[in-house]
């Protein structure tokens, strides 16, 4: 069994689901990192509904509900969590990628990750 490392996973919900339901696929989605690819996850952030660039072509979505997880994993299972994303309806967007400077962070006995907060509305402004 190959050594779990830190991963990041962004996964962007329908705006036309009901708050419960969007809160259930969440909650779904954790216990997909937990049982299925024997995770365990070290931050959980909902950033809420969030426009989008642009539209998306096949529903003509202009935002969605945005979860960001942090979490280690066994690197030979974390396809099957790609799997369920791809299958899922509700789930419009999903990203998954391996976060190497938390594995090194982990290596050297640093065991406090943060994670920086997006740029809200209100600060972006600020730039302009």
């Amino acid at each position: 069994m190959a050594r779990e490392r830190f991963y990041e996973t962004m996964i962007v919900i329908k705006p036309t689901l009901s708050e419960e339901e969007r809160t259930n696929l969440t909650e779904k989605v954790k216990g997909w990192i937990t049982d299925t690819v024997d995770g365990t996850i070290e931050e959980e952030k909902r950033w809420g509904l969030r426009k989008f660039a642009y539209r998306t072509q096949k529903e003509n979505l202009n935002e969605g509900d945005y979860t960001y997880f942090v979490y280690k994993a066994n690197p030979e299972k974390i396809n099957t969590l790609d799997e369920r994303f791809h299958i899922t309806q509700d789930i419009v967007r999903h990203l998954t990628i391996r976060r190497e400077d938390l594995d090194k962070k982990a290596k050297s006995k640093e065991s406090n990750i943060t994670v920086e907060e997006p740029v809200s509305e209100e600060n972006s402004a600020e730039w302009l």
